[in-house]
C-alpha cells in the first residue's frame, strides 16, 4: 500500500487542492521532490508551504502515522530534516530526534480512484486494462510502446553483460549461449541454455574437426543417448560409443532426459534437429558472433541461418525411422525467431556496450524489418486495438506483459498511469 501512496504523491493524484495539517494549518505542495529508492526518507528536496511559510526539505510517506515510530524514525537524526509527514491514517503525532513535532497530512483520494486502482491490480484477465485500453490515446500508446522497446533491449545487454563477466568476456561463448536458448523457441529455453552451459566451447572445441563427435557430445550432454534404445540404429549407436568414451575422459554428466518437452510440438521442431543444427555451427570451431558483426544487412544474416543439415538429419525429425521428404533446419519464420531473439540483441548489446551507435542502430532496423512475433501475447493486444507491425513492436509488448501485466505494476505502466490519473481529473472536473 506504501508503494500505491509514493506513486499518488509522485504524481499529485489527490483530488483537492489544499491540504490541512492535523492541527488545522493549511498546506500547499510546491515540489513533491525526488523519489528515493534506497535508505532514508521516501522524497528528497520538496517544497511545500505551510500556513504560507516555504519550507525545503525531505517527506516521509507511511500507510499509518504510528509507522514513523516503528520503523524508529524517532530515533534516527536521518529523519530530522522531514519537513512533512504524509500518512494515509493519522493514528499519532510524529516528532524529530529533538523532540520537535512534525506537521502531519493525511493523504486522500476519491474513492473512484481507489475502484479504479483495486479493478486493474484485482483483474481476472490477463492483461488487467484490456477493456478500457481503447480509451487511452494513441499518441500515450506510441510512446509507451517504444519505451518499453528498448527497455527490453536494455535488459538483454544487462544480461548480456552478466554473461561476459561470468564467461571471461567471451562473446561468442555468449552467442552460443545465447542461440542454443533461443532453439528452445519457448518451450525448451531453459533445457537448451542448460544444455549449451554443461557443454562450453572449449570442451567442444578440443573435438570440433569432427562432427560425430561435436553430435556425440551434445546428444549425450542432453540426456538422449541410452545404448539399450535403438539398438538397429548404426548411428545412434555410434554416437552412444563416442559419447561414452568422451564421458569418460572429461568425467562429464548430462542433463536429466526429463528436461526435455515433446508435447505437442511438431517432428520438424523437435529439440534433437535443433541439436543437430547447433552441432552444424560447432563443427569446425564455432564463430557465429564473427560472421553476424561482419554480416552487411538482413539478407547476409538471413543466409546465416538457411542451413541444410547432412547426413543423418538430413531425413531424421528423431532417432529412428527416416522422413520421406527433408526439410530445412529452420523455417523462414523460425529464422526471424532466431533474428529477433539472438541476432538483433548481440549486435544491441555489442553496440551499447562498445559505444557503438551504427551498431545499436542497426539493431533496432533489423527488428523494424523483421515481422512480429506471432503468439499468444501480440494477439491479446493486437485484438485490444494496439497495432503491431514489426518485431520491434512485438518485443514491447512482450515486455508489457510479462513486466507490467503479470506482476499488476499498473501504477509504472504509462497506460496504467493514464487510466489513474483520468479518473482524478474526471473527479475534479
Amino acid at each position: 500500500m506504501e508503494k500505491l501512496l509514493h506513486y499518488i504523491w509522485q504524481h499529485r493524484l489527490w483530488n483537492y487542492a489544499d491540504m490541512t495539517t492535523n492541527d488545522g494549518r493549511r498546506v500547499r505542495v510546491i515540489d513533491v521532490g525526488l523519489h528515493n529508492n534506497d535508505a532514508g526518507p521516501d522524497f528528497f528536496n520538496a517544497k511545500v508551504e505551510i500556513d504560507g511559510q516555504m519550507w525545503v526539505g525531505n517527506i516521509e510517506i507511511h500507510t499509518r502515522a504510528t509507522d514513523w515510530k516503528r520503523h524508529h524514525h524517532d530515533t534516527d537524526p536521518a529523519y530530522d530534516n522531514v519537513i512533512l509527514h504524509v500518512v494515509q491514517k493519522d493514528d499519532a503525532p510524529v516528532y524529530r530526534t529533538n523532540g520537535e513535532r512534525i506537521p502531519q497530512v493525511e493523504l486522500r483520494v476519491s474513492p473512484q480512484f481507489n475502484e479504479q486502482y483495486d479493478a486493474l491490480v484485482n483483474a481476472k484477465q490477463d492483461v488487467p486494462c484490456m477493456a478500457r485500453l481503447k480509451e487511452v490515446p494513441q499518441l500515450t500508446i506510441t510512446e509507451w510502446i517504444e519505451r518499453l522497446a528498448f527497455e527490453r533491449l536494455l535488459d538483454k545487454v544487462d544480461r548480456t553483460r552478466t554473461m561476459l563477466d561470468s564467461l571471461a568476456g567471451s562473446w561468442e561463448e555468449v552467442c552460443y549461449i545465447t542461440l542454443a536458448r533461443t532453439l528452445g523457441f519457448g518451450i525448451n529455453n531453459d533445457a537448451f541454455e542448460r544444455l549449451a552451459r554443461r557443454t562450453p566451447l572449449r570442451l567442444v572445441g578440443k573435438h570440433s574437426d569432427s562432427l560425430l563427435q561435436v553430435e556425440a557430445l551434445l546428444f549425450g550432454q542432453a540426456g538422449m543417448l541410452d545404448p539399450t534404445q535403438h539398438t538397429a540404429d548404426t548411428y545412434y549407436q555410434h554416437l552412444c560409443r563416442e559419447y561414452a568414451f568422451l564421458a569418460n575422459k572429461f568425467s562429464l554428466t548430462p542433463i536429466e532426459p526429463q528436461a526435455w518437452k515433446l508435447f505437442r510440438i511438431r517432428p520438424q521442431n523437435f529439440p534433437y534437429r535443433r541439436i543437430a543444427m547447433l552441432a552444424h555451427y560447432l563443427h569446425g570451431g564455432f564463430k557465429l558472433m564473427n560472421n553476424i558483426l561482419e554480416a552487411p544487412d538482413e539478407k547476409a544474416l538471413r543466409a546465416l541461418f538457411e542451413v541444410n543439415l547432412t547426413g543423418y538429419w538430413a531425413t531424421h525429425f528423431n532417432f529412428g525411422k527416416p522422413v520421406d521428404q527433408p526439410s530445412p533446419a529452420l523455417s523462414q519464420r523460425s529464422i526471424d525467431i532466431v533474428l529477433i531473439n539472438t541476432v538483433a540483441p548481440l549486435l544491441y548489446a555489442r553496440g551499447e556496450l562498445a559505444g557503438d551507435y551504427a551498431m545499436t542502430e542497426k539493431a533496432v532496423a533489423l527488428l523494424e524489418s523483421l515481422k512480429p512475433e506471432k503468439n499468444s501475447i501480440v494477439d491479446h493486444f493486437v485484438y485490444a486495438g494496439i497495432p503491431c507491425p514489426d518485431a520491434l513492436t512485438s518485443q514491447a509488448l512482450i515486455q508489457l506483459k510479462r513486466n507490467y501485466c503479470e506482476s499488476r505494476k499498473c501504477i509504472y505502466c504509462k497506460i496504467g498511469h493514464w487510466l489513474l490519473s483520468e479518473t482524478i481529473h474526471q473527479n475534479n472536473n
